[in-house]
């Protein structure tokens, strides 16, 4: 009976506002210690809804994928250059490179809006309310995309979906990262690369079986297929659990709880020690201040909001261009249309299953080292590109050069993508990261749009026609993104945010952070 009453008094104390930290320590103790001695295993089993919450917000960056990938491979389409391209002097019809590049960041400057307006919005309002929110802006904005007569009316409709995306992008790995235990971070936040990837398939698959037509539904259909995603995501978000943490960063303690309850199994997760592990891990950040952009660039914050910039900024310079642009890579390698289309399709199936294998890698042996290997293979992989681009035009040149391509954005899947996502999800303290995730994914669309312009023009033929030898330039980026990495990012594998917290404020080197031990019971 004793015991009974001094576990009711410590649920108590847990939910109460005015009580201190020392006063459920113990408890906070307990489910951190809890989640470092799960198994991967054994997290999925003790959080399995936890997974699949995972899943379903993950499943937002379908959306996003499918029409970057979209617009770049309608690029490719000979229907769509009839239409509103220019009749060139050998018959053929080209939309111009200002135009090309103009639909190939239209979405991205949408996007930038959206990540802008998303920190505020979630910090108000919640990871779940924001996403629908998003979703059914969605809907209304796919109209004026299906009914565009005009480039420019492309144009402005892909400003306005990218708004919804920038929501998406900057709430999912977010939101995936705080509903789950520290051993599912790692796959969790990585199935946004995977549902990047079944983006372009869909997309891939879509667009190669309606190429062949000779009328607008070869790309009027592809357009209409988008609403089959924002609806059923959007019952499917109505009815998922709020992130605990944004709870008890709200002083809802009782429902973080009940969130905590939703995500875990009651026979392997104590909600009531969880939540103490988080006030106790938000006590460490605690200000009398509302969270703000400036807060980002202060103190310990700011190197953490430039790993995020940098992390995010560095997926356009390592190889992920290419990977965007892959059939109309192909296409301007020599590589006719229907089999461009078909080695995007390719690109994007392996692409999926090589994010899959990412898993087991970031799982068990860590963030850093794998973004540091991969990024060294895309920078060697790339300068070979660039070597096969210079050797002349011919059957095999091409050919050389439409494998490199595929190379690259298959092994950029592997290694500096979904690595990026997880480091992303770990880095930003709690109480910034609606902020520091969409401030690092609007660095992301800052450094991607002239790097759009850029290698629409090195690819165009009416540009500088660089086809493969574009591999030396983003060599050559992928070197000063690699030599930074090396420098500046941290290993968070196996790290509670408590943790995290912690070694941020010990200005540890990124290199020593392995080797740094911080205590079950230190607060600092």
């Amino acid at each position: 009976m004793h015991e009974t009453d001094e576990k009711a008094e410590r649920q108590t104390s847990v939910y109460s506002a005015q009580v201190k930290v020392s006063d459920f320590k113990a408890d906070a103790m307990e489910a951190e210690k809890s989640e470092h001695d799960m198994t991967v295993l054994q997290a999925v089993k003790a959080y399995p809804m936890a997974a699949f919450w995972a899943f379903v917000m993950s499943s937002m960056i379908i959306m996003e994928s499918y029409d970057v990938f979209l617009a770049n491979n309608f690029l490719a389409l000979t229907v769509f250059n009839e239409h509103f391209g220019t009749l060139q002097a050998d018959g053929s019809y080209n939309i111009p490179p200002s135009w090309t590049s103009a639909l190939s960041c239209s979405g991205q400057l949408g996007a930038l809006i959206g990540v802008f307006l998303a920190g505020p919005l979630t910090s108000r309002i919640g990871y779940r309310w924001a996403t629908i929110f998003g979703l059914m802006l969605l809907n209304a904005f796919i109209f004026v995309f299906y009914f565009a007569e005009s480039l420019g009316v492309i144009f402005a409709a892909q400003i306005l979906e990218g708004i919804p995306w920038g929501i998406f992008i900057a709430n999912a790995p977010a939101y995936c990262s705080e509903i789950v235990p520290i051993q599912l971070r790692a796959p969790c936040t990585q199935m946004l690369q995977m549902f990047w990837a079944i983006g372009s398939i869909i997309v891939g698959a879509v667009t190669y079986s309606y190429q062949s037509r000779n009328d607008d539904l070869a790309y009027r259909l592809p357009i209409a297929l988008q609403w089959m995603f924002p609806t059923p995501l959007a019952i499917l978000m109505f009815f998922a659990p709020e992130s605990p943490w944004w709870l008890v960063r709200k002083g809802k303690f009782e429902q973080a709880a009940k969130a905590v309850q939703r995500l875990g199994r009651k026979s392997a997760v104590n909600q009531n020690e969880t939540v103490a592990m988080m006030r106790r891990t938000i006590e460490l950040e605690t200000s009398e201040k509302s969270p703000s952009y400036i807060e980002m660039f202060k103190a310990t914050d700011l190197r953490r909001t430039l790993i995020v910039a940098g992390v995010y900024a560095s997926q356009n310079l390592t190889g992920n261009l290419i990977a965007n642009q892959a059939v109309y890579f192909f296409t301007q390698a020599g590589i006719g249309q229907q089999l461009a289309f078909a080695l995007g399709l390719i690109t994007s199936a392996l692409q999926m299953i090589f994010v899959m294998l990412s898993w087991i890698l970031t799982t068990y042996f860590g963030r850093r080292d794998i973004y540091l290997w991969g990024s060294l293979a895309n920078f060697i992989l790339l300068i070979a590109l660039g070597i096969a681009g210079s050797v002349g035009v011919n059957h095999a040149s091409n050919l050389a050069q439409a494998s490199l391509g595929l190379i690259v954005s298959v092994l950029f899947t592997l290694g500096p993508a979904p690595a990026s996502w997880v480091i992303i999800g770990e880095t930003s303290s709690i109480r910034l990261r609606p902020l520091t995730t969409g401030f690092g994914r609007a660095v992301y669309y800052i450094v991607e749009i002239p790097c759009i312009f850029l290698a629409q023009y090195m690819l165009n033929p009416d540009g500088v026609n660089l086809r493969g030898q574009c591999g030396y330039v983003w060599g050559a980026t992928a070197l000063v993104c690699l030599v930074v990495a090396w420098w500046g990012l941290p290993e968070m594998k196996n790290r509670s945010y408590r943790e995290i917290d912690i070694l941020f404020k010990r200005r540890v080197p990124a290199r020593k952070w392995k080797k740094t031990e911080v205590g079950l019971s230190e607060d600092e």
